[in-house]
């Protein structure tokens, strides 16, 4: 594994998500590199997203753009958590204004036969060249790899794109659960082979997407989701880079995410970030200012950003984020002044 740039050792998003105390709150966003950006529309132009992941010199770039723009703590590779299931030829499109879609959704055992173990030094040796190149260029600043949740690809495989109500995924999951276990046990180990890929390459942190787990009940999560992604989150550990789970609508689930084996739990909108630490006491948490609330008016942003920061009291092991992605049509203006208010408000007692 590759050890992280001595520059890293003071950086103030690798020490929060340790749990240790840094000079100021540490910030980024989810899709903070995305459509909200004039430079990012530019540079990637109207063409398919896993067409830009493909190519890791524009790859790169966009991962570089908000950083320069912003002055976040950290990056966030460019990719997508579909990639791996992608590369080996499932049948997986990202389509504009959709997500993915699959053109032959998962289906029965048989289907098990298009899941080969995924090598991403020939699959996807474009991910780890955009790490590379995005690391050479970052300094200071911490690379965030990341890859999708058994959970949440295998609901996108079922279902053959975005669902509501993971009906289809559910009914798998409950009518045939030896299908369903070995689906995730799959899917468990191309997340694995994508993460550390992507630590070897010089990541310095990886962030586990569950988006879709808050559609489940703490008790069903607990039998059929919460193997997969422990068996993720343990085989990186040996890599000591800092471990984050992050999920929309997982309230009730925060104790079992951190249970899972993350270093740090993400937090949506939904739970206040002082009811989310008594949760999760022995981790550092992720969150978690509500994304919509960034197209109100400065003043009522600042203050919903002041509340997040005073709801974690200055604890150590905060890092401010939202709930989840920055929405395509917020100003970049108003992320610019959120960071500029948590670096400058946001402390962390001794």
């Amino acid at each position: 594994m590759a050890l992280p740039h001595a520059a890293l050792a003071d950086s103030p998003f690798l020490l929060a998500a340790r749990g240790q105390r840094a000079d100021r709150v540490p910030v980024w966003f989810m899709r903070q590199a995305g459509r909200s950006l004039p430079e990012y529309r530019a540079l990637r132009g109207s063409g398919s997203i896993l067409d830009a992941i493909h190519n890791p010199a524009m790859a790169a770039e966009i991962t570089l753009q908000p950083v320069r723009r912003y002055g976040v703590d950290a990056a966030i590779v460019f990719s997508d958590i579909v990639v791996p299931a992608a590369a080996i030829g499932f049948g997986v499109e990202v389509t504009p204004g959709v997500g993915p879609v699959v053109s032959q959704p998962f289906r029965s055992a048989a289907d098990l036969n298009r899941l080969r173990p995924f090598e991403p030094e020939i699959d996807a040796p474009y991910v780890a060249e955009t790490v590379r190149q995005a690391v050479n260029e970052l300094g200071g600043t911490p690379l965030i790899g990341f890859a999708g949740a058994p959970f949440t690809v295998a609901s996108y495989l079922i279902e053959g794109r975005p669902s509501r109500t993971y009906g289809l995924t559910k009914a798998m999951m409950h009518g045939d659960p030896d299908l369903w276990h070995e689906l995730l046990d799959r899917l468990a180990d191309m997340a694995i082979a994508s993460l550390i890929a992507q630590v070897e390459a010089g990541a310095s942190a990886i962030q586990l997407f569950d988006s879709w787990a808050g559609a489940l009940s703490p008790d069903v999560y607990r039998e059929f989701v919460l193997p997969a992604s422990a068996k993720v989150l343990a085989a990186l550990a040996v890599s000591d880079v800092p471990r984050i789970h992050f999920g929309v609508g997982t309230g009730e689930l925060l104790s079992l995410m951190g249970e899972a084996g993350a270093d740090v739990v993400g937090v949506d909108w939904r739970v206040p970030l002082d009811v989310a630490r008594q949760r999760v006491p022995n981790h550092a948490v992720q969150g978690n200012l509500d994304p919509a609330v960034c197209l109100a008016p400065w003043e009522v942003v600042a203050e919903r950003t002041r509340d997040v920061l005073r709801r974690n009291a200055g604890r150590p092991g905060h890092i401010f984020n939202l709930g989840h992605g920055v929405l395509p049509e917020l100003d970049p203006g108003i992320l610019q002044e959120v960071v500029d208010l948590v670096h400058s408000e946001g402390r962390t007692n001794g």
